[in-house]
């Protein structure tokens, strides 16, 4: 039995105090990300930004096996978030289909989700009415034409069917009653939890022909910028179930399959936000350490190289730096290399590592803005 098939469906339940402590840490994750990019300036947040949502369409349309163009999926944010970027690559017509969507679900989350607005995300990503090669219906709910959606996987003719959604007669008044609840105040429901719910309620009505996984995760991403009141976003829980593919498949195949009691599946949910928030923590950390040194060494005239370099160590260069290793990767001379660096240890800002000769490394020294 599926779980739209239970009687009581979609009345869920949960069991709060199993999950008290995960949604806690993922709220307090939250506030200290939000509290590092308070620390930028505006253009750091603004970049921020545009990386993270240049990562979210890229790994979500991965998630489905639609590879975009890195190049053009950043030019059409850009421009469109007004950045100086913007028009660098001109973008496809389904590149700018998946940018509108994302930027209308996290720009505008604070406006109701109606029926007309995921039509038009939907719709956006098959600016040509085609999945592949195939005619799809867009900007409507499924008609059941096509018989059964079911989600399946495995050669022709040894199919495993991992989910079939309700029947196509019953898509207009489960979305009807989707957005009745979602569009509901309810100062009872942690707002990241009514992510967690909404992403698994989403998928399981699977109300569209074709994008259902692409639309379900805007939508995630829309709830989850309500959560954090910001239209700026700082991390991708889209990047994060492209790398956990198999595991989110399997938490939602377990889910529809299962009661309606989904603690198992928002413990997991919770879990996997938490890991995305971890990554973005350690990458927002290591932009204020570079902001920081920068800024200690105001006051010392480096050239192009010695930036380069620097910039290397303090993203975590692997190995040991060398005088040789710097003269290759500047591309300048053994002495140029040499006179780069002795200036550099001169003024405190590298130290040498053990050894010596032409086998000496080189590090940042170690100290305040270092």
């Amino acid at each position: 039995m599926y779980i739209h098939q239970q009687p009581t469906w979609p009345h869920f339940t949960w069991q709060p105090a199993a999950l008290e402590a995960q949604l806690g840490a993922v709220r307090h994750q939250q506030g200290r990300v939000l509290g590092y990019m308070q620390a930028l300036g505006l253009g750091a947040r603004a970049t921020a930004t545009l990386d993270t949502l240049t990562l979210d369409a890229l790994k979500s349309s991965e998630i489905e096996g639609e590879v975009l163009p890195p190049e053009q999926v950043r030019s059409s944010l850009a421009r469109r978030l007004g950045l100086p970027e913007g028009g660098l690559a001109p973008a496809e017509r389904r590149v700018e289909g998946v940018v509108e969507m994302l930027l209308d679900a996290t720009q505008g989350f604070a406006q109701p989700l109606t029926a007309e607005r995921l039509f038009g995300w939907q719709a956006a990503l098959f600016p040509t009415g085609r999945s592949g090669l195939q005619r799809i219906a867009v900007g409507q709910w499924r008609t059941g034409a096509r018989g059964p959606m079911q989600v399946v996987s495995g050669p022709p003719g040894r199919e495993r069917v991992h989910f079939e959604a309700p029947e196509a007669s019953r898509v207009p008044a489960e979305m009807a009653a989707f957005l009745a609840w979602l569009n509901a105040p309810d100062a009872a429901l942690d707002p990241v939890l009514r992510a967690g719910v909404a992403h698994l309620w989403f998928v399981t009505i699977h109300p569209f022909e074709d994008g259902n996984g692409r639309v379900a995760r805007a939508l995630t991403d829309l709830l989850l910028a309500r959560a954090d009141a910001t239209a700026q976003r700082f991390y991708s829980l889209s990047a994060q179930l492209r790398l956990e593919r198999p595991a989110y498949y399997a938490q939602l195949e377990a889910a529809q399959q299962g009661p309606l009691d989904i603690t198992g599946w928002l413990g997991w949910f919770l879990g996997c936000l938490g890991r995305a928030l971890a990554t973005t923590e350690h990458t927002l950390a290591q932009v204020l350490a570079k902001a920081d040194f920068w800024a200690h060494h105001a006051d010392f005239s480096f050239n192009a190289r010695q930036q380069r370099l620097l910039n290397q160590l303090l993203d975590g260069f692997v190995g040991k730096l060398t005088s040789s290793k710097w003269a290759a990767i500047a591309k300048c001379s053994a002495d140029t290399a040499l006179r780069d660096i002795q200036a550099l240890l001169a003024a405190g800002i590298l130290e040498r590592e053990a050894g010596g000769g032409r086998s000496t490394g080189y590090r940042l020294a170690r100290g305040p803005g270092a």
